[in-house]
């Protein structure tokens, strides 16, 4: 692949412009091309298939391939009819019913209910070039196919927005479609609204990119498909203030390094966390500047590309950098990396919109250090502008519901995830852990966990949450990862309560412990973030002393073989030598990139001397001076803790 050179005056920080973002979006297509089959139909792209089989899979390559390609064509109608021909021939003959290898029909199979909306959105955004000139027969054939998704049942998840664009495709087309389901869809959808711009995935805390690239992006397209809709109407501002408000904290998730939070499932998808930047600015709902929009999606599309997302055969692998058979889901094919094709949206915007225009802008943590609260997950976000790293402490999200005792999900339930580690994919980890050990090695999970609350103040933010910790024996036939954490027997441990105090790249990590048993055996375990052993990021964990029940042993965790990131996964930990008994306990962690916080920087206690409201106890201080009194913790539960 052949690049522009880098325009550093138009994109300082990034070099790229929208003639980059078209060249990786045609090598993407050309060489997906290549595994095409003779009638464009379907496109059976190298390696393993999802649990749906191959005619599911080349489905999703034709179609999520296609959606990249309706994003060229609607940007750049006048020299993109090389892309328009190929796909209308694979739209005949993939809906041809006199074709043996025509595709599978969403009434057929669940999978082609999510291929059918890459489908209608492409065709409504290309309408006029691809649509119209397609013959009546084929236009019959589509109407045909798509009709199949009315009064199917969809789960009550991002998948409702599959069904409502289907639909309303059909209804700008003549063709059948129920006004029921998409109210229905529409009411799923609001009742999954958490408040503050967040959606949850479904029932469970399931809080992850799916908020930005599912319910932020489809409403606005949806809005762009039938804009005299009274529904559409009725909607705008509703939806567009929760998608600016989304906004508002999604630039706070982004790296110096270009890379998204590294968190919850489906990160094969890659840079499609870049699309609810770029459909900001296409429906004008946004209050970030256009700069600082394409400065967020060319920061993750430049990440990506120069960490090997594209393979020698121009191609999007399994994986994050390069190709990690460990992050293959159950219904991942070789084909489903191309839901990247969501992050190249903004193509869809012709050259001489100002997003294109406008020089790029810093991204918050370019800027200054920053401390954001975001309620619905539970997540305070700390960033350092001296190493350019994001990091979140968790306390609200886990993929489950509050009572649960089910396995961690490691890309829901850890206490720690940031722009620069990848969670340590076995579900018993150390990986920013709270959790007991016992004599077999077996480690305790925290899923189910109740959120105590968050706030700011002083200059650090403070999250709290309590769970009873408990080993899990899982249940092989508990069935596929859709992103919930393993089930299995479970056998309770002690209840524990877990503060974050945090500011930057340190975490005081306060753990109270109650109903342990002495002749348990099992000891307590403060783990740190995960690292490869070159990784330039550094981990590390130390006890504070002074503070509570000691915290006498450490080590690291170290597993060596491939993970997303590398090549020797670390993850450093400190503990109790012997069984943990009630108590108190304290741990600073910290991660911290080049030119960041020292990694030996540790966290003081100085006990209460005074009489005065809150130094009666003592306070903790931080490397860089900032305090807080430790009345003022304990206040987040209502409880004293033992100093």
């Amino acid at each position: 692949m052949i690049l522009p050179p880098l325009d550093h005056k138009l994109s300082p920080f990034t070099g790229l412009t929208r003639e980059h973002w078209c060249a990786y979006a045609d090598h993407l297509l050309r060489s997906a091309h290549h595994f095409g089959t003779e009638d464009h139909a379907n496109i059976h792209l190298p390696g393993a298939n999802s649990r749906y089989g191959p005619r599911s899979d080349s489905l999703e390559a034709f179609a999520r391939t296609f959606l990249l390609a309706s994003f060229r064509i609607a940007g750049d109608p006048a020299s993109t009819g090389w892309i328009a021909e190929w796909y209308a021939a694979g739209l005949d003959a993939g809906t041809n019913p006199a074709n043996p290898d025509r595709w599978p029909t969403p009434g057929e199979l669940g999978q082609a209910k999510v291929e059918a909306a890459s489908l209608a959105v492409g065709l409504a955004l290309t309408r006029d070039v691809l649509w119209d000139k397609l013959p009546e027969r084929v236009q019959e054939q589509l109407i045909a196919w798509f009709e199949t998704v009315i009064g199917e049942e969809y789960p009550p998840i991002n998948w409702v927005w599959f069904q409502i664009v289907v639909e309303t495709f059909l209804a700008s087309v003549g063709g059948r479609y129920s006004d029921e389901d998409i109210d229905a869809g529409l009411a799923i959808h609001d009742s999954l609204y958490r408040g503050g711009g967040w959606f949850a995935d479904g029932p469970e805390r399931a809080y992850d990119h799916y908020v930005g690239w599912a319910f932020q992006v489809y409403p606005q397209l949806w809005a762009l498909m039938a804009p005299h809709d009274p529904r559409v109407a009725a909607r705008k501002t509703l939806d567009g203030d929760r998608l600016a408000d989304f906004l508002d904290d999604a630039a706070y998730l982004v790296g110096a390094n270009g890379a998204p939070l590294i968190q919850g499932r489906s990160l094969i998808y890659r840079f499609a966390a870049a699309a609810p930047f770029w459909v900001g600015e296409l429906s004008g709902h946004t209050r970030l500047s256009p700069g600082l929009s394409r400065r967020a999606a060319s920061g993750m599309l430049d990440y990506f590309a120069r960490h090997g997302s594209i393979t020698e055969e121009g191609l999007l692998s399994i994986g994050w950098h390069g190709e990690f058979a460990g992050m293959k889901q159950a219904y991942s094919g070789a084909g489903s990396p191309y839901w990247a094709a969501k992050g190249m949206l903004g193509l869809a915007l012709p050259a001489d919109h100002r997003v294109w225009t406008s020089v790029e802008a810093p991204l918050p943590v370019e800027v200054a250090d920053t401390q954001r609260l975001i309620a619905a997950p539970g997540w305070q976000v700390d960033g350092s502008v001296s190493d350019g790293v994001v990091r979140i402490r968790n306390h609200a999200t886990d993929h489950a519901v509050v009572g649960s005792l089910v396995a961690d999900s490691p890309l829901y339930a850890r206490m720690g995830y940031s722009t620069h580690t990848f969670p340590d994919l076995l579900p018993e980890s150390v990986d920013n852990a709270v959790a007991f050990v016992d004599s077999s090695g077996r480690l305790t999970h925290r899923t189910g966990f109740e959120y105590l609350g968050s706030f700011s103040e002083g200059g650090v933010q403070v999250g709290a949450s309590r769970f009873t910790a408990h080993w899990i024996e899982p249940d092989p036939d508990a069935g596929p990862d859709h992103g919930s954490g393993v089930a299995g027997v479970a056998t309770p441990g002690p209840s524990v309560t877990v503060i974050s105090v945090t500011r930057g790249a340190v975490e005081l990590r306060l753990v109270r412990v109650s109903g342990a048993s002495e002749g348990s055996g099992a000891a307590l375990r403060l783990g740190g973030w995960p690292v490869d052993a070159v990784s330039p990021v550094v981990s590390s964990v130390l006890p504070v002393s002074g503070f509570g029940s000691a915290l006498d042993a450490s080590g690291t965790s170290a597993r060596s073989g491939a993970h997303p990131m590398g090549s020797e996964l670390t993850i450093p930990w400190v503990g109790t030598s012997g069984t943990a008994l009630d108590g108190d306990y304290a741990a600073v962690v910290i991660l911290t990139g080049e030119g960041g916080a020292s990694p030996d920087a540790g966290v003081t206690f100085v006990a209460g001397e005074g009489e005065g409201e809150g130094e009666a106890e003592g306070r903790f201080e931080l490397p860089d001076g900032t305090s807080v009194a430790l009345s003022r913790l304990a206040q987040l539960w209502g409880a004293h803790f033992d100093a």
